[in-house]
């Protein structure tokens, strides 16, 4: 859709009452329901730059509130922005495996679906004077002593923390114990796998990115079918581990919205997308780009949650 088509469809949902009519670009308020510095984070500040600068909206608020796998932001988003025409939430597989582990009262579905953004797989990294060479050399120390190796990562029920206990589990390890440390960021991760506090990390590339180049993290293991373009990874499964486990991350709505409602955010999400700013980010980042809208992305949410479901099940872990 080119911009001036996509002005004139907002100026004639205006017209019918489904976009403020003080003006067609509102402020819009980002919760990001995870502490700065991670992939959640890195993708919600990409996207709000990208709506400004494409002129969607005037301008950008976030507020970061980490914990419970994003279930603590969730839970605010709910219950502080029922009927907000102009509040989204970041959110992802992530969310729902905390969901399905924690159980929390605050449920997904009582959010409104918007759109997936990207999608990513999970890189493992050890800190650069690390003696573990490779995945091989992990299950190794896994297999000899599991409470030994310390997996750093994002809340409990993560794709990381999934992926640790699908590696246990084919390594002949009970998934049970698997020594899993949560963070409640990618900021908080890095810390730990660079201070020594954890044997080894797992998070998309990004947000390990910085101290890979830098050379203060090596590269063990990359959940992906085949090696990711500009990743210079081996995939667990050309080292012998059948684990193949991607991420994704989009945005919902707040409750309570018209359909008018969500269409018009959707429109700016879907335009936000095709803007260089956010194209940069991708590139940047190494997000593999996954847009997916209406009721492709709401049945795509529901299979999410019953695959996830049956594989947190296998390993051990609900």
């Amino acid at each position: 859709m080119q911009r001036n088509t996509f002005l004139k469809s907002l100026a004639a949902l205006a017209a019918v009452g489904c976009l403020p009519q003080a003006h067609a670009a509102p402020s819009l308020k980002l919760m990001i329901p995870a502490n700065p510095g991670g992939g959640w984070d890195t993708t919600g500040r990409a996207l709000g730059q990208a709506l400004q600068e494409a002129k969607l909206v005037d301008a950008v608020t976030y507020e970061n509130k980490g914990g419970a796998a994003g279930a603590i932001g969730l839970a605010q988003f709910v219950n502080a922005s029922k009927g907000d025409p102009n509040a989204l939430m970041l959110m992802g597989a992530v969310m729902l495996g905390g969901i399905i582990t924690g159980k929390p009262p605050v449920t997904l579905s009582q959010a409104t679906p918007v759109a997936r953004l990207t999608s990513e797989y999970n890189v493992f990294v050890v800190p650069a004077g690390s003696p573990l060479k490779n995945m091989k050399d992990v299950v190794a120390q896994l297999r000899k002593d599991p409470a030994s190796v310390k997996w750093g990562g994002g809340s409990r029920g993560s794709t990381e923390h999934i992926a640790a206990c699908m590696l246990a589990r084919g390594a002949g390890v009970d998934p049970k114990q698997v020594n899993y440390v949560p963070f409640r960021g990618g900021g908080e991760a890095a810390a730990a796998i660079l201070g020594g506090n954890v044997t080894m990390g797992g998070s998309g590339y990004s947000e390990f990115a910085p101290f890979i180049d830098s050379g203060k993290m090596r590269m063990v293991g990359v959940t992906s079918q085949k090696r990711l373009p500009g990743i210079d990874a081996p995939t667990l499964k050309e080292q012998g581990f059948d684990v193949i486990l991607g991420n994704w991350r989009g945005v919902y709505a707040a409750p309570g919205i018209s359909a008018g409602e969500r269409d018009a955010l959707t429109q700016r999400v879907v335009a936000a997308t095709r803007h260089k700013s956010w194209a940069d980010a991708v590139q940047k980042n190494k997000w593999t780009p996954s847009l997916l809208t209406g009721k492709e992305f709401d049945e795509f949410v529901d299979y999410e949650f019953s695959a996830l479901r049956a594989i947190m099940y296998l390993s051990g872990m609900v």
